[in-house]
């Protein structure tokens, strides 16, 4: 099983992702992307993202609200190779 994942973000290039390496957030930030955040921890919302496809897990239950279709990068990592628009 692969823990590395193919994740575009705003139709830009596909980005490799090591879902063991952190949280997408983190992941993110280290391929020099600028992304909206406060708390880190799925308390405030303000990372939350639109998940065209693909699949996450949640490694903290988010607090913030997160309606269908949406993920909160600074809790979760991959679980496949994901499109995302932020």
């Amino acid at each position: 099983m692969t823990n590395t994942f193919k994740v575009k973000v705003n139709g830009g290039p596909e980005l490799a992702v090591d879902a063991t390496e952190g949280t997408l957030l983190e992941a993110l930030e280290k391929h020099q992307l600028e992304m909206n955040y406060h708390c880190r921890s799925g308390f405030c919302g303000a990372c939350r993202s639109t998940l065209k496809s693909g699949k996450v897990r949640y490694t903290t239950e988010p607090l913030a609200y997160v309606r269908k279709g949406d993920i909160l990068p600074c809790c979760c990592v991959p679980e496949s190779d994901l499109d995302l628009d932020h």
